[in-house]
């Protein structure tokens, strides 16, 4: 990951061949854990959404985020550091948990910054990623979703694993209209660009 201070990133992955990552509700719980442990530090959470075989964030990065370290012969950045510290963490958890071997996950992370194209593209991903279990068919009330900040933002948790704050200056989401506009639909031609 190429990371740069103050430009927000859509950072994702997905299970190794499409496989499940979460089986159930303590390894969801368990990699939000690891996450605060190995990510949060370097970076300002505006959205997220883990899904069974695939997670999305929308972070802010911070000075933290882009601070160069080194893994024996490999430059990392503190943020792409966490992120392979969360995956590798989470992989030896779940390996233990069900008695299994070998990757979980894709290889690697990916990070697309939304400063990359027009000034929509933060609102369109956060709109993406919370809307993701609703899209997919888990849920047909996004708010039925646990594992999201859209509750949080909704006010029906009280979550602090997002700058909601932060979100709402930087995204620009109407605070008034939030349950309304959540749902209406994101242009297709526009969900590309946030990859």
């Amino acid at each position: 990951m190429n990371i740069i201070s103050e430009e927000i990133y859509h950072i994702y992955n997905q299970g190794n061949n499409q496989e499940t990552l979460f089986l159930k509700n303590e390894n969801y719980l368990q990699f939000l854990v690891l996450f605060r442990k190995f990510v949060s530090p370097y970076c300002k959470v505006l959205a997220y959404c883990l899904m069974p075989n695939h997670f999305h964030f929308l972070i802010h990065a911070t000075n933290e985020s882009e601070k160069a370290i080194r893994i024996g012969n490999i430059d990392l950045c503190e943020l792409s550091n966490g992120f392979r510290l969360l995956q590798s963490s989470y992989t030896t958890y779940f390996n233990k948990q069900y008695e299994r071997s070998g990757s979980l996950f894709r290889q690697k992370a990916k990070s697309k910054s939304m400063a990359d194209g027009d000034k929509h593209y933060g609102f369109t991903a956060f709109q993406y990623i919370h809307q993701n279990p609703l899209k997919a068919g888990i849920v047909s009330r996004m708010e039925d979703w646990l594992y999201s900040s859209y509750i949080d933002y909704m006010q029906l948790r009280n979550g602090t694993l997002c700058d909601r704050e932060l979100a709402f200056q930087l995204i620009g989401f109407d605070r008034e209209n939030f349950a309304k506009e959540s749902y209406q639909a994101i242009d297709e031609n526009l969900i590309p660009k946030i990859f």
